[in-house]
């Protein structure tokens, strides 16, 4: 499987000079961890909900704001984001994803074209969800597969359940 497959497409992007009160109010809309910052058109860094929250107070949005906390708000995202990014095209294989995620230990993953625009972002939350789908799958077809022989055990037995 590609991951051209499973990546979002619909991508949450801020610029560089964007803030981080954007940023925060960007996580709290899409209830996502990740959001791809570009420089014009090109991909230049990721910022996740968890950098967000480390260098905000925990009094920000509540009565106890301070200016201190407004200030923070109005830093801009390029200051905190992460710019050594790894990165994938669409032909990469899960299985190599899959790698990539464990040998960088990273959370996400853009993925990019030639031109290093953002076409896309697979987390390890779309890969927990693909293997569980896959499993399931696969347990269902065990389960169907054990029904339908206990049905033939049943018949064969003449038992009825429906008739008991």
């Amino acid at each position: 499987m590609k991951i051209s497959q499973m990546m979002q497409r619909k991508l949450i992007t801020l610029d560089m000079d964007d803030t981080l009160a954007n940023a925060k109010k960007l996580f709290e809309q899409h209830n996502m961890h990740h959001i791809l910052i570009n420089n014009k058109s090109t991909l230049a860094g990721v910022i996740t909900d968890r950098d967000l929250w480390q260098n905000l107070s925990p009094t920000v949005g509540t009565r106890n704001e301070t200016p201190q906390d407004s200030f923070i708000l109005n830093k801009k995202v390029h200051l905190i984001m992460a710019r050594d990014l790894i990165t994938a095209t669409e032909e990469v294989s899960l299985t190599d994803a899959i790698l990539l995620f464990h040998d960088h230990k990273i959370s996400c993953l853009p993925v990019v074209n030639e031109n290093q625009q953002a076409v896309g972002i697979i987390t390890w939350r779309d890969i927990i969800k693909v293997i569980a789908v896959q499993y399931r799958r696969k347990t269902n077809d065990n389960l169907t597969t054990h029904s339908d022989s206990q049905k033939v055990i049943n018949t064969d037995n003449h038992d009825d359940i429906d008739n008991k």
